[in-house]
């Protein structure tokens, strides 16, 4: 796509901007080393092989064409024994939804269902619920000083609002929150050999669990979304292990999605507000139209996924640079979405700018979860300036050693 010259690639300067991308104050502040990386052109060689690309346009026409795809099981298979796709995490996250590609995404996908009017309308009460209960208990906090509103709030919203969609018993959830957290590291852009292996230890933990869910469900059928999923793979699958895998994989992928980007949006948003005082304010006075925006306007700024990776389904010129079959692509969204192309000053974060932004994927892939995602960002929003006295920050928080799946390990506030 696109005729315009790549600048000539310095790989010297590659190495040190990703080296310092995976530092703790690069994964702090990740945005001065994007724009260097920009610099460098729309497209970049990574030091490992594959392509960064920085570019707005360029990320999000590769994330809405059928040109590109997912890196599935299949292509995990082709990259080989000793590689970190065959990890046991990686090759189960293969199977998800995320990462398939057409017909198996397709068929998956209809199977799923959506979050439509009726069920995102259900999913409000508990999250109006949920968000008054964790809001009275961050209160009493509050009147002893300060109040960590990652782990009382943003860790916990979540979680009560998947699990009791997707009835589980609320002894399990702290567990699974933790698994959730850890099982994330297959799906980094560059892991340790150490964070692959906990991640196979939460993944084969969940898998046991889940297994053991939809068999549970199977011999009890309730009005739940395990329960519908088992009744829609039963039609398709004649198969009834195979169905169950099925079953498995849509309850796995509903948890990690709803848990751990959501959180990290969650407790984004709440920086983000606390940390200039203006800002309170300035949506408390106008919270019909900030509200929405100021989510939206998180969601560009500081999306909870930095990178989105894709491989090539054949060979092809992305923007002059020779991409063969299968090569690797890493969207750096976090980097595109501070392209100035596309998004006038875009290191100022404003909740009057309408900005259009990929961190909920696009094309196929687009986010099932995206409309809970935004009910439970905006439910929060709007509970915590109409019912708490403005919050401020206590301290910076301190960050997850991650460059593609953002998360604050908390967020210190007090009454200012």
């Amino acid at each position: 796509m696109g005729s315009v010259t790549t600048p000539s690639f310095d790989r010297r300067t590659a190495v040190s901007l990703i080296s310092r991308l995976r530092t703790a104050r690069g994964q702090d502040n990740p945005f001065p080393i994007y724009k260097e990386l920009r610099s460098q052109g729309a497209v970049v060689p990574a030091p490992w092989g594959g392509y960064l690309v920085t570019s707005y346009e360029l990320c999000d026409h590769i994330l809405r064409s059928g040109a590109w795809l997912e890196p599935d099981k299949p292509w995990r298979e082709r990259q080989g024994p000793r590689t970190r796709w065959s990890a046991p995490s990686a090759r189960e996250i293969g199977s998800t939804l995320p990462a398939l590609n057409p017909p198996d995404h397709t068929r998956a996908r209809r199977a799923a269902g959506t979050f439509d009017r009726g069920t995102v309308e259900r999913l409000g009460r508990t999250v109006t619920q949920a968000t008054d209960q964790l809001l009275d208990t961050l209160s009493d906090r509050l009147r002893d000083g300060e109040a960590d509103f990652a782990a009382l709030v943003s860790e916990e919203l979540p979680i009560a609002t998947i699990g009791n969609w997707l009835n589980l018993p609320a002894a399990d959830w702290p567990r699974l929150r933790e698994l959730t957290h850890e099982q994330v590291f297959t799906q980094e852009l560059l892991p340790s050999a150490s964070q692959l292996a906990r991640s196979d230890v939460a993944m084969a933990e969940l898998r046991a669990y889940f297994l053991d869910l939809v068999r549970d469900r199977r011999t009890r059928l309730r009005d739940d979304p395990v329960s519908r999923w088992i009744t829609t793979w039963d039609s398709l699958e004649p198969d009834q292990d195979k169905a169950d895998q099925e079953v498995y994989y849509l309850a796995l992928f509903v948890l990690l999605a709803a848990l751990e980007t959501t959180s990290t949006l969650l407790s984004t948003m709440t920086l983000l507000l606390v940390e200039h005082p203006r800002r309170w304010d300035l949506v408390a006075a106008d919270p019909d139209e900030l509200v929405p925006a100021f989510v939206e306007e998180t969601l560009r700024y500081d999306p909870p996924t930095h990178v989105i990776s894709r491989v090539s389904a054949a060979d092809c010129l992305l923007e002059d640079v020779p991409i063969r079959r299968d090569d690797m692509v890493h969207l750096m969204v976090g980097a595109a979405h501070r392209d100035s192309a596309k998004h006038p000053r875009p290191g100022r974060f404003d909740p009057y700018r309408r900005p259009a932004h990929l961190a909920f994927s696009g094309g196929i892939h687009y986010c099932l979860g995206a409309p809970l995602a935004r009910l439970e960002a905006q439910t929060l929003l709007r509970q915590l300036i109409s019912r708490l006295p403005r919050l401020t920050l206590v301290r910076p928080p301190a960050r997850a050693p991650r460059v593609a799946f953002r998360r604050l390990l908390n967020l210190d506030v007090a009454v200012a």
